[in-house]
């Protein structure tokens, strides 16, 4: 299940790599045996030199490294970090077959095998590694350190937990659902819906609700579009979602620290709230005044990088 490798010429990515950063690509095995497509980034002015803090950052659910990972990587690489942005196995240009399939714990094992990753590296601190989770990998990265002692500390923005929300259809529309997906693993169990258009478009479609209109302006407009980011995941897949609660284990990941980033005006808050509400202390709750939700992906004006090298730097 290897990776596919493309230059960096041939890439894409949304923004513009910073003069003072260096980027390498990486790869590297999950304990499924998939290789893993990744970013390595790190100051120009002795990055790779001592013994340096490392972060891993997750993308929000159907994201890749080439978009907000990428954001984050180039700015806490600035900020004296070593950062590590993945494609989750199975997407991307990360291996794995069929493309597009996921479980928690598929999602939860990209960071724990970043770890595994940054503490070979000579000039990564092993014992001062974290996780950054963007959107869904909020959650994932959550779940992550709840299993993985290794990961020092932990920050979200605008989280989100998918098997959560996965698990909140009940009763007979719970069965319905899983009666459909188990039935669509003897026709299609490779079948992923594309989500988004195979170029960037400047209109967002008709009948969208609100929330899918703010997703498609960052992944089907010019901002934030890639190829490898336009297709949900396999439908069969969501039965794992709907199976198992990711999350349910985030009080053990005291007395390690946990930092929760959102704002008021995203539509997300109430997964943050909620989450930092089941944490145990330390933990920090971040409720920013701006910024939408899918701000929090690329905006380096809404985005509070410092408050996450702070974090980062202060308990690392």
């Amino acid at each position: 299940m290897a990776a596919t490798r493309v230059t960096a010429d041939e890439d894409q990515y949304i923004f513009e790599l910073s003069d003072n950063v260096t980027r390498e690509k990486v790869y590297y095995p999950t304990r499924f045996g998939v290789e893993i497509a990744a970013d390595l980034y790190y100051a120009k002015d002795g990055g790779n030199q001592g013994q340096q803090p490392a972060i891993v950052v997750g993308p929000p659910f159907g994201g890749v490294k080439e978009q907000g990972p990428g954001v984050y990587a180039n700015q806490l690489a600035q900020r004296g970090f070593v950062v590590l942005v993945f494609d989750p196995a199975y997407h991307g240009y990360s291996g794995g077959q069929p493309r597009y399939s996921g479980s928690p714990d598929t999602y939860v094992e990209d960071f724990s095998a970043g770890v595994d990753y940054l503490g070979i590296l000579p000039f990564v601190d092993r014992q001062r590694i974290g996780a950054l989770g963007i959107c869904a990998s909020g959650g994932f990265s959550l779940a992550a350190a709840a299993q993985d002692s290794r990961i020092k500390a932990v920050a979200t923005s605008v989280m989100y937990d998918i098997p959560h929300l996965a698990n909140l259809a009940t009763g007979e529309t719970r069965q319905q659902q899983l009666a459909t997906l188990s039935e669509q693993r003897w026709s299609a169990l490779d079948a992923a819906e594309r989500t988004f258009p195979d170029h960037p478009v400047t209109t967002i479609p008709e009948g969208l609700d609100p929330v899918s209109q703010e997703f498609f302006s960052f992944y089907g407009f010019k901002r934030g579009w890639h190829p490898n980011a336009t297709h949900n995941i396999t439908g069969v897949s969501n039965l794992s979602f709907m199976n198992f609660e990711a999350t349910r284990r985030i009080n053990e990941i005291a007395p390690r620290p946990v930092m929760l980033v959102t704002s008021d005006e995203a539509h997300s808050k109430a997964f943050s709230e909620e989450t930092y509400a089941r944490l145990n202390d330390p933990k920090q709750l971040v409720v920013e005044p701006h910024g939408q939700h899918v701000d929090f992906y690329d905006n380096v004006n809404v985005i509070p990088f410092d408050k996450f090298a702070d974090f980062f730097n202060q308990n690392l």
